[in-house]
C-alpha cells in the first residue's frame, strides 16, 4: 500500500458557541514543513498543533488554516479608554489652536488606532482538546485522500518495474547474436590487418574469451532482477512512509541499467537499455509523489 504526498482534508465543529473550521492541504516535500494560518486565540497552542500534524502526516509541505468564528452575539470588544482620553486631549489642543469646532469627536476617537480592538481571549484547555479532535479529523481525511491517490501510484509503479523486467528478458535471446557479431567483427578486422594465415587460432580464442569476459553483464542482469523484486516487495510491505526507500532502490536499478548499457556493445541491446531508462525515469517521477 502506498500513500501520495498530495491531499486535502477538512473538518468542522461547533464548540461552546464557536464555529471551528480546519482545512489542510499537502504537497510534495522532502521533509515535514507546515505553514499555519491560525485564529489569534490558538497562538499559544501552535507548537502542539505542529507536533500533532508532524506525527499524523509525517512528510510533505502542509498548508493549515484554522478559522474560529463566534456564533450568535458579536465578538467581544475592548475599549482602551486611557488611550481615547489621550487622543481627545490632543484633538482639543489642535481645535483650540486652529479655532475650529469640535464636531463628531466621539466617532473620530473610535476610529483611532487601538482604541477599539477585539478581545484577545485565550481558548480554555477543555475547548482546546475539542479543537484538537477537529484537527485530527481533518488530518484523517487528508490521509484518506493520500491513500486514494496512492492506489493509482501503486498500480503505475508496478507496471513500470514490470516493464523493465520484461525488457530485461528480451535481452537474453540477443546475447548469442551479440557474441557472434563481436567475434565476427574482430576476426574480420584482424584478417584485414595481419592476414588470416598469420593468426594463431589458439591465441585468438584465448584473447576472445578474455575480451568477452570483460564485456559480460551476467552480474548486472542478476542484480537488476533482484532490485526489481525488492522494489515490488517493498511496495507491498506494511507501513505508510516508503517514498525515500523506493527512491534509493530506483537509484540502484538505474546503476545496473547504466552498466549494462555500457557493456552492451550491441545496437539492439542498447535500444532495449534506452527503453529501460525511459521507464525508470517515469518511475522516479512517480516516487517523488510517494509519502
Amino acid at each position: 500500500m502506498l500513500y501520495s504526498m498530495t491531499g486535502f482534508g477538512r473538518a468542522e465543529a461547533t464548540i461552546n458557541g464557536r464555529q471551528v473550521v480546519v482545512e489542510l492541504k499537502s504537497l510534495n516535500g522532502k521533509q515535514f514543513d507546515v505553514v499555519t494560518k491560525l485564529a489569534p486565540i490558538l497562538r499559544s497552542y501552535e507548537l502542539d498543533i505542529r507536533n500533532l500534524l508532524n506525527a499524523a502526516l509525517m512528510r510533505g509541505t502542509i498548508d493549515l488554516n484554522i478559522a474560529i468564528k463566534q456564533e450568535g452575539a458579536s465578538k467581544p470588544m475592548t475599549v482602551n479608554t486611557s488611550l481615547a482620553v489621550f487622543y481627545y486631549q490632543g484633538m482639543q489642543q489642535i481645535a483650540a489652536q486652529l479655532n475650529i469646532p469640535e464636531e463628531n469627536v466621539l466617532a473620530t476617537l473610535m476610529r483611532m488606532p487601538e482604541v477599539v480592538a477585539p478581545e484577545q481571549d485565550v481558548l480554555p484547555e477543555a475547548e482546546w482538546l475539542e479543537v484538537k479532535k477537529v484537527i485530527e479529523e481533518a488530518a484523517h481525511h487528508l490521509m484518506d485522500h493520500r491513500k486514494n491517490e496512492g492506489n493509482a501510484l501503486h498500480k503505475d509503479l508496478h507496471q513500470r518495474i514490470q516493464s523493465i523486467e520484461s525488457l530485461l528478458s528480451d535481452i537474453i535471446p540477443l546475447e548469442a547474436q551479440r557474441t557472434e557479431k563481436i567475434r565476427s567483427k574482430i576476426t574480420q578486422s584482424l584478417n584485414e590487418l595481419v592476414g588470416k594465415e598469420n593468426v594463431d587460432p589458439n591465441r585468438f580464442e584465448q584473447e576472445m574469451i578474455y575480451y568477452l569476459e570483460r564485456m559480460d553483464f551476467t552480474e548486472e542482469k542478476t542484480r537488476l532482477k533482484q532490485h526489481c523484486q525488492y522494489f515490488h516487495s517493498t511496495v507491498e510491505k506494511e507501513g505508510i512512509s516508503k517514498g525515500k526507500i523506493l527512491g534509493f532502490i530506483l537509484q540502484e536499478i538505474g546503476r545496473e541499467i547504466n552498466t549494462l548499457g555500457a557493456k552492451a556493445n550491441y545496437a539492439e541491446i542498447q535500444q532495449i537499455v534506452i527503453n529501460m531508462k525511459d521507464e525508470l525515469e517515469k518511475a522516479k517521477e512517480q516516487v517523488l509523489n510517494i509519502l
